[in-house]
């Protein structure tokens, strides 16, 4: 009898261990004690918030619970063994609920803790003094009050954004809430203007709460720099009554200069001061203006105020009264030989002088009398006072003059008898007469002519020269008196006195003479241009006569030169230089003959054949001087003996010349063709070129691009542009040869498409032909083909549905003038092939036979060339030869390179539906 199967067994044994672990597991709980829990045991809340308390126990039958505490209570909820309370309004810095239970006669406890925080509502930066002097300390003093726990705050001052002091309560009880934080800070220039705040932190992050900030609003300090000096006050000592005087007052050191007050005072008369600032200068200026009321001494005050504090300066100005002195005359205009009375007074505290000599006393007036005479007109008088103030002399003045009336005179040093003026564009001519009143001066040509303008500028010019009676007149009297006056001016040469130009002939005598115009005479030389002595009398003209003399006259007013061109004429001659006796004449060149002569005036030239073969003719000459010219250059030009003869009104000559003539090279379509034709195969061929010309041109022509290989018989590479050159003595002539290479005509390429067709299908065949000029394309097509089509060019033919007929050897042709070409290619149409599937083991593995023995006869039969029945050989190895895998591609290598009659097998597959 079989056992039990041990899966069961072991299934039996672990409930019986799982059953066993429970009652240990339940063993252990009877004797585990009873607690009461409170959750959360530690909390803390933020002043004025609430809590919910979890107060538990794991008594199963808790006879009593609750939760003691001082807080306010908003709600609970019970259980079995649970009691749930909200604590409301807790504000108390801390405080310690206690939940209990009572438990088989025990009271089971469980004492929490809550501690409450209060963010940095209010932060409190302490008001900041309203000036604070630079370099002075002042307090900064933070206060955060009820913040806290103060253990968790920390305090920054800051000027702006930068941090002044920072501290931090850590260690403080957690019961303590609130803090202050006080700092002395040195007052800069720099932070005049500067905000100042506090900033207060209270981190409860490490409680699982956040970081709380605030900042107390900015306060702003003012600081300020004032100069225990006083200020720099600049017045007048004295202040005239009426008279204005600049009051200025400076005081440096003094930051910010703008926010300082400034005031400026005489007496009791206050000033308008402008202001002007200059870096930490402040500089008040304002006019201080002398009142009868504040005569006497009186106070200038200047006070600057800053923060609060004051500078001042004080200086005494004493005002006072001066009246000017008087100066009178009993006759301000006064004939000749009256007695006159100057009087001078000023007032009764001034002294007055007169003409140097002072008054008896103060406040008494100065006299001074005399006979009036010439010498007395003009004459000043001068009055002074003088006036003691505060210790100072002051003084004033006063003047006066006479007039004296007598008679006109007119004497040598103001009016010459005789006057020298030079010519010139304005003067101002003066005849200058004494008298008073002032005489009224005329000047006019004793003939009745010119009025001279005097005392007025105005030009001088040479039709003044003569003499003049001036005549001066006042309501005293007359003078009169004849002066002369003489004009003087600088040479000039003219073309009367001095021609431009002179013409002097070789062989005869001549003289160079200038006459210049000017006062005082002037002197006259003429010196050649690059020599030192001057030219006189007479000379025997020779051609180093001729250039340019200059020509100097000279007087006290100036000089004048003048260039005078001398020319020396003389007959015409040759020079072989200049006028050749042999002469090339270059063919269509159109060059002229040079034939320069020497002759002044220039001499005509003509020169014309002297021979039977040139009689007549011309030769065209470069020159382009006076005289008969030859009719226009003709395209030929008769070489032969020619005379050329010169002439001018000084004689003539005459020279042989010996005329030659040359050409160019030429090339054009009858010596050198545009288009030349080869034929391929034939001898290397030499491009036929040539060129007229004397001297005969040497021609060679060179193939453009790719140079030409030299090869026995012509190669269609051959074909291309060539460039042929000819070159003489005379210039070069190019011409550009087109070269083209015929051939005869290859079927390079007999193709159908597709590779694979079934009746019904398509094909194409497509004949690729290559041919010079291009070859005509004819087909021969198997008998009784029907719908058989031609391309345009008969490159290719279509089948459409193809049938058996279309079955059998297809020819495409090409003929041109140099040959006939064709190929072949054997298209066969069948139907598809019979498969019959053998099933069952023997019949596969006959299956696996027949593929080996198939391999092993494709292997020894294949590739073998020549036609096959498309059907028959499709299981055999001929089919492989037949879709390309062995003879096709050869078989076309051969048919490309066999004569017209060779064919070639082309294969068409036919694959079942």
């Amino acid at each position: 009898m079989p056992g039990p199967s041990p899966g069961p067994c072991r299934a039996l044994l672990g409930l019986w261990a799982a059953l066993g672990l429970e009652i240990l597991r339940l063993a252990a709980v009877a004797q585990e004690p009873f607690w009461a829990d409170l959750q959360p045991r530690v909390a803390l809340v933020e002043r004025g918030g609430s809590l919910w308390l979890n107060c538990s126990t794991n008594c199963p039958r808790p006879e009593r619970g609750g939760l003691e505490t001082s807080l306010r209570r908003n709600g609970t909820q019970r259980g079995l063994r649970w009691l749930a309370r909200q604590l409301v309004d807790i504000r108390e810095p801390e405080t310690q609920p206690v939940c209990f239970f009572r438990c088989a006669r025990r009271t089971l406890q469980a004492r929490g803790l809550i501690r409450t925080f209060q963010k940095p509502d209010r932060v409190e930066l302490v008001q900041l003094p309203a000036w604070q002097p630079v370099g002075e300390n002042f307090t900064l003093s933070c206060r955060v009050p009820g913040a806290g726990p103060r253990g968790s705050l920390t305090l920054t001052l800051l000027r702006g954004a930068q941090e002044l002091i920072r501290r931090s309560f850590t260690g403080e009880p957690p019961r303590a809430r609130g803090a202050v934080l006080t700092a002395t800070v040195l007052a800069r220039r720099e932070d005049n203007g500067a905000n100042f705040s506090c900033r207060a932190e209270l981190d409860l992050r490490p409680h699982g709460l956040g970081l709380f900030e605030n900042t107390s609003a900015p306060r702003q300090l003012r600081t300020f720099a004032l100069s225990p000096e006083p200020p720099r006050l600049h017045g007048p000592r004295l202040l005239e009554v009426g008279s204005e005087w600049p009051v200025s007052c400076t005081l440096d050191k003094l930051f910010p200069a703008s926010e300082a007050g400034v005031s400026l005072a005489l007496g009791d008369q206050r000033l308008n001061p402008d202001v002007t600032l200059e870096g930490d200068t402040l500089t008040a200026t304002a006019t201080a203006t002398g009142i009868a009321e504040q005569e006497g001494s009186r106070q200038l005050v200047c006070n600057v105020t800053l923060g609060g504090e004051s500078r001042e300066a004080q200086e005494n100005v004493t005002v006072y009264s001066f009246p000017a002195p008087l100066l009178t005359l009993s006759e301000p205009s006064a004939p000749e030989g009256q007695m006159v009375t100057v009087n001078c007074t000023a007032g009764t505290q001034a002294l007055v002088t007169l003409e140097g000599i002072p008054a008896a006393a103060p406040g008494q007036p100065a006299q001074l009398q005399f006979n009036a005479t010439e010498n007395d007109d003009g004459r000043g008088f001068f009055c002074s006072a003088t006036l003691e103030v505060d210790g100072e002399t002051l003084s004033k003045n006063d003047s006066a003059e006479l007039r004296v009336l007598y008679a006109p005179r007119l004497d040598d040093s103001d009016c010459p008898r005789s006057w020298t003026w030079p010519e010139g564009p304005e003067q101002t001519l003066r005849c200058d007469a004494r008298g008073n009143p002032e005489p009224s001066v005329h000047c006019a040509r004793l003939d009745g002519g010119a009025v001279l303008a005097l005392g007025r500028p105005g030009p001088v010019t040479r039709a003044l020269a003569g003499t003049y009676r001036c005549t001066a007149a006042s309501a005293q009297g007359a003078a009169v008196k004849d002066v002369t006056l003489t004009v003087e001016y600088a040479p000039a040469l003219d073309n009367v006195g001095c021609p431009d130009r002179m013409t002097w002939v070789e062989g005869t005598e001549a003289s160079l003479s200038c006459v210049a115009r000017g006062v005082p005479a002037p002197n006259v030389s003429c010196v050649r241009s690059g020599e030192a002595d001057a030219v006189e009398g007479l000379l025997r003209v020779a051609r180093e006569h001729a250039g340019t003399y200059h020509c100097e006259a000279t007087n006290a007013r100036g000089s004048a030169t003048k260039a005078v061109a001398i020319t020396v004429e003389y007959g015409p001659s040759f020079e072989e230089p200049g006028c050749p006796s042999n002469w090339t004449w270059v063919e269509g060149s159109g060059s002229l003959f040079p034939c320069e002569v020497d002759g002044k005036p220039q001499p005509s030239v003509e020169c014309a054949g002297s021979e039977d073969a040139n009689q007549g003719v011309m030769l065209p000459l470069v020159s382009s001087r006076p005289g008969p010219r030859g009719p226009p250059l003709s395209s030929d030009l008769p070489p032969g003996v020619y005379l050329c003869n010169a002439t001018n009104p000084h004689g003539s000559s005459v020279k042989t010349v010996v005329v030659s003539a040359e050409s160019p090279p030429h090339m054009d379509e009858a010596t050198c063709p545009s288009h030349q034709t080869w034929l391929e195969g034939a001898q290397a061929a030499v491009l036929a070129c040539s060129a007229r010309g004397r001297p005969s041109p040497r021609v060679r022509c060179l193939r453009e691009g790719t140079p030409r290989l030299e090869r026995p018989r012509v190669s269609r590479e051959d074909a291309g542009t060539y460039r042929c050159e000819a070159t003489n003595a005379h210039g070069t002539d190019f011409r550009t040869v087109t070269v083209g290479v015929e051939y005869r005509p290859v079927v390079a390429e007999l193709a159908a498409s597709p590779s694979s067709v079934r009746p019904g299908g398509n094909f194409t065949l497509t004949c690729r032909i290559e041919a010079w000029p291009p070859a005509q394309i004819s087909w021969r097509a198997p008998p009784g083909a029907p719908n058989i089509g031609l391309s345009s060019n008969n490159s290719t033919l279509s089948v459409a549905g193809a049938v058996g007929s279309h079955g059998g050897e297809y020819e495409c042709a090409a003929t041109n003038a140099h040959g006939r070409h064709a190929r072949r290619i054997t298209v066969r149409v069948a139907g598809p092939w019979l498969w019959v599937a053998v099933g069952g083991a023997a019949g596969g593995a006959a299956l696996l036979a027949a593929g080996a023995g198939l391999a092993v006869y494709v292997r020894s039969t294949a590739c073998k060339k020549g036609e096959y029945n498309v059907q028959e050989a499709e299981s055999s190895g001929e089919a492989v030869c037949l879709n390309g895998a062995g003879g096709g591609a050869e078989a076309g290598d051969r048919a490309a390179e066999s004569p017209a009659e060779e064919g070639e097998v082309f294969a068409i597959q036919l694959t079942p539906a």
